[in-house]
């Protein structure tokens, strides 16, 4: 339940982040009131494409029904890359993100064309919500009737979560910036991808892709066991595993060098620039 409630709270920042700005922008210019009826239309459709996404997805992997482990690893590393280029991405983006939207707006009001803020608003909701989908595709895959429902819980909680962090970030605080929070939260979602790429590891190793090589190397269960309540929730969220093969040891320390090596790239390129 804590990775569906940390992922809907996450995803739910990012795009009220862009549709705070779109409004409050749209709100201080009287001219610009009729855009605010395409910023809604926009975020509306977000939510319908963000949706056919998810009832695609479900019925691929009904069609798949006989390679239910091959989708199933298939979602898992493409939810794990798809984390890691998000972090990149608002490592590249996220300083000038209010500054470029806001020109953007000031364009479009000068033409009085507001196709381009139903256009963002759009691609803001349905990026968050169709990550989200991927995201929690396996979790949400093997849930059963009883747990669903828990799932659902956890993900109106995650959301509701959002908008009280807005709101708290909204006003400012030094303590609590756009900035310290989206560094705080890239860490999170990077251990979150590792958690993903891990289980993807051991799900090629379960279907014999590749070899244990040794299993285990420790258990550290008498510590924190991940089939308890405790360690099923950071087994989710960072990768932890009390039994451990070296594989997905290797495969583990692996991930977290190729991050390594895509943030001291980008770094670099930001330096040189």
């Amino acid at each position: 339940m804590g990775q569906v409630l940390f992922i809907v709270w996450r995803e739910s920042i990012e795009a009220m982040l862009v549709i705070g700005i779109l409004n409050t922008w749209l709100k201080r210019d009287p001219a610009a009131a009729r855009g605010r009826v395409y910023l809604w239309g926009g975020v509306l459709l977000g939510l319908i494409l963000a949706a056919v996404l998810a009832i695609g997805l479900f019925a691929a992997s009904e069609v798949f029904a006989e390679k239910q482990d091959l989708f199933q690893l298939i979602m898992v590393l493409v939810a794990a890359v798809l984390i890691v280029q998000m972090v990149l991405w608002m490592r590249a983006h996220g300083r000038t993100l209010k500054h470029d939207l806001e020109s953007g707006l000031s364009r479009q009001a000068k033409e009085a064309n507001w196709w381009g803020v139903l256009i963002l608003s759009t691609i803001a909701v349905a990026r968050e919500g169709s990550e989200t989908v991927v995201f929690l595709y396996g979790t949400l895959a093997a849930a059963n009737a009883a747990s669903i429902w828990s799932m659902a819980g956890a993900g109106l909680m995650g959301f509701l979560l959002a908008l009280l962090m807005y709101y708290v970030l909204q006003l400012g605080s030094k303590l609590l910036s756009w900035r310290g929070f989206f560094r705080v939260t890239e860490f999170m979602l990077l251990f979150l991808a590792a958690a993903l790429f891990t289980s993807g590891i051991e799900k090629m190793i379960s279907m014999d892709w590749l070899p244990p090589l040794l299993d285990p190397v420790w258990d550290s269960s008498r510590w924190l066991d991940d089939s308890s309540a405790l360690g099923g929730v950071v087994a989710a969220l960072t990768g932890y595993r009390a039994h451990p093969a070296l594989m997905s040891l290797l495969a583990y320390a692996g991930f977290w060098l190729s991050v390594w090596w895509l943030l001291r790239g980008r770094r670099q390129n930001r330096v040189r620039a």
